[in-house]
């Protein structure tokens, strides 16, 4: 045989420099908004940040230590090695070579013609050693090897790599959209401010707004250019013209309207799409509302609640979302300069104040929203089982008031009439008499009977009213119109609302007003006449406030393009009739790590369970039947001292909890919450184990 060819000659290395990042590279770096703007952003399962996301296979291949495929490959080369040289040198024989003088003349090995017969030799030789390399290959797995390996190498560099500009009919950064619907300059204008690093994320969202606004028909595109071509990045901003946050704390997308929570971590219990995507929030998601519940530190409120208040307070900014953050005096909701309103409830000399009869002008509609404020908790010891009873004593109140002063009566004149006092009741009576409101004055003399009944309501709103009537808060809830009011009705407008809650010194006023809130932001979210806003309330801390009116209205949410997102620290804090109802009524449920086992066998019923296959392995003893087997087994047994054995595995498909009680109570790791979504279009993801500090 011809001797092996020789060995072909080392390729150069590769220059740095030609594989190098934006740090390596001579050309001016793009903008970070363009490559923001051009970044793809895949479909995913719902709850999963898209932002350069790269779907995984969607099943989860055998996963081999990556040591034991090292060792695999290496054991599996040095026997292909150890045949080819085998082969070579002649030690197994030659018959290796009789395809080769089968399929080539006799004339090319006599001498004729032998360069034919070299050639001929070399080829053969190459597709046998290919042929002992894909054997050798598949037994090591060294394809797979090679992906392990190999593959994030490749991604870190392409990543790294400068991105190639696409063209200007594709590249969303040209506004190719405005171009085709005939605004042009407006396009143009908008891509040299973007390509000028004067343009960001909230910019891009908020014209894009507007030009959806000018798709619809509310306003023209001469319009529209007009507007861009004299204000450019600043074309259409906000109210309060403010067109960033001065901080941010967490990722934001609002081409997607996502924020970024966390990330799914690698774990057993997670789905395999999952597992290492980032964790994030939307509008579609927050639409069926969302119930964390998690122990004093756990992280609610800074890794949850200040996340999702500054993404809506961003979309806001763009126009598309409204907000209404509510939580204690102290806790950390966002800066001041965040909000354009900011309440404070029972602090001196307020800058603004809360309407309590939120901005409505229907006496029964007012002492709906008011009786579920003062009584809800209470409900189930009503008559009725209900607060109808308390919205009926309220509402014989209000409406003569209202008739005869044009206004809602403040909180000291609403508990003089709920206490029955002689003064206030003769001289609402004299009004009605005046101005000839017969119909009202039944109403009122209906109060008065009932007052004289025994357990009339009125004495238990008259109590609740009354812990609103202190010092503390005697300049807020004027309904005269003197004070700046923040009425809910408001919220086809990109508001932005932040509300303190007396929490400290008056826990059960605070509770009130929580539950007022509650009930003005589900009555108000659904009567909105424009629903193109997303409206959302935070709720932070809403231990006291649920109840079965307020589920009710929960429910309703979702019709609305509205959300609620309510934190508890247990579900104590829900009355026990209402707990497995609260979980139902919400789409997105999250656990964080502390939860306590009867508050995770609540979730780890609502979750459900899932088919898993397990495997048994059981180890039985060998019997041995002849001589030498036994004495082998003795011998064995003095050595090791244990019996000879032999493993016995059994593979089953169970029905398994999702997450068990014991579990969520005991393995989660500290700043980790397990986490289900469902979208208001009916989809849903199975719940997540979730870094929050990843």
């Amino acid at each position: 045989a011809p001797p092996p060819p020789a060995a072909p000659p080392a390729m150069p290395a590769v220059p740095p420099a030609a594989h190098a990042g934006p740090a390596g590279s001579t050309a001016s770096p793009e903008p970070p908004l363009l490559r923001w703007l051009r970044t793809p952003r895949p479909a995913a399962a719902p709850g999963i940040w898209t932002y350069g996301h790269r779907p995984r296979a969607a099943e989860e291949p055998e996963r081999v230590p990556t040591r034991q495929l090292v060792s695999g490959a290496v054991i599996s080369f040095l026997c292909g090695w150890l045949l080819w040289s085998l082969l070579w040198n002649n030690y197994l024989g030659s018959y290796w070579l009789f395809p080769l003088v089968l399929l080539t003349p006799d004339s090319w090995r006599d001498g004729t013609d032998p360069m034919a017969f070299v050639w001929a030799t070399y080829i053969y030789y190459g597709l046998f050693v290919v042929l002992l390399a894909v054997v050798f290959g598949r037994l090591g797995r060294w394809p797979e090897l090679v992906r392990r390996l190999a593959h994030p190498l490749v991604r870190r560099v392409r990543d790294r790599a400068p991105a190639r500009t696409p063209e200007p009919a594709a590249d969303p950064a040209q506004w190719p959209e405005l171009r085709a619907q005939g605004a042009p300059d407006a396009a143009d204008k908008l891509a040299a401010e973007a390509r000028a690093g004067r343009m960001n994320d909230v910019d891009v969202a908020r014209i894009a707004r507007a030009w959806r606004s000018v798709r619809s028909g509310k306003n023209t595109v001469a319009d529209f250019t007009d507007t861009v071509l004299r204000k450019g990045a600043a074309a259409c901003a906000h109210p309060s013209g403010r067109r960033d946050l001065a901080h941010r704390t967490a990722d934001h997308d609002l081409l997607a309207h996502q924020v970024r929570i966390g990330t799914a971590a690698d774990h057993p219990r997670n789905p395999y799409q999952h597992r290492g995507a980032g964790c994030a929030l939307e509008p579609g998601v927050l639409g069926t509302s969302l119930l964390a519940v998690g122990p004093a530190g756990s992280g609610k409120t800074t890794r949850l609640v200040k996340p999702v208040v500054e993404s809506m307070c961003l979309q806001a900014l763009a126009g598309q979302a409204a907000v209404i953050a509510v939580g204690p005096a102290g806790a950390d909701l966002g800066p001041d300069d965040a909000f354009d309103v900011v309440v404070r409830i029972g602090r001196p000399a307020p800058e603004c104040d809360l309407d309590l009869y939120g901005g409505t002008t229907d006496p029964d509609e007012a002492a709906g929203i008011l009786a579920e404020a003062l009584v809800g908790d209470l409900a189930g010891q009503l008559p009725g089982g209900d607060s109808r009873r308390a919205a009926t004593a309220l509402a014989q109140l209000l409406g003569p008031f209202r008739a005869a002063h044009d206004r809602f009566p403040s909180v000291p004149e609403l508990r003089e009439l709920l206490d029955g006092a002689t003064e206030p009741i003769a001289a609402l009576r004299t009004a009605l008499e005046d101005t000839g409101e017969h119909t009202l004055l039944r109403e009122l003399d209906a109060r008065a009977r009932q007052s004289e009944r025994p357990g009339d309501v009125g004495v238990l709103l008259a109590d609740r009213i009354a812990l609103l009537d202190r010092p503390t808060f005697a300049d807020f809830f004027d309904p005269t119109g003197r004070t700046r009011q923040v009425s809910l009705r408001a919220l086809d407008h990109p508001l932005r609302v932040r509300i303190e809650l007396p929490e400290r010194g008056h826990a059960e006023a605070s509770r009130i007003l929580a539950r007022l809130v509650l009930a003005q932001f589900t009555e108000c979210a659904v009567a909105r006449a424009d629903r193109s806003l997303f409206a959302c309330l935070v709720l932070d801390e809403a231990a006291h406030t649920i109840t079965a009116e307020a589920l009710r209205g929960l429910q309703r949410l979702r019709s609305a393009n509205a959300g609620a997102v309510l934190t508890l620290r247990a579900l104590d804090d829900v009355p026990d009739a209402l707990r497995s109802a609260l979980l139902g009524a919400v789409g997105c449920r999250m656990a964080f790590a502390g939860v306590t086992t009867w508050d995770g066998a609540r979730f780890a019923e609502v979750w459900g369970k899932e088919w898993v296959e397990t495997r048994d392995v059981t180890d039985r003893q060998i019997i041995a039947e002849g001589a030498a087997m036994k004495a082998f087994h003795v011998f064995r047994h003095l050595v090791t001292g244990k019996a000879a054995t032999a493993k016995a595995v059994t593979v089953r498909t169970v029905e398994r909890e999702r997450w068990s009680a014991s579990d969520l109570a005991n393995q989660l790791p500290a700043g980790h919450a397990v986490l289900s979504v469902t979208t208001v279009k009916g989809e849903h993801a199975p719940p997540v184990l979730v870094d929050l500090r990843g």
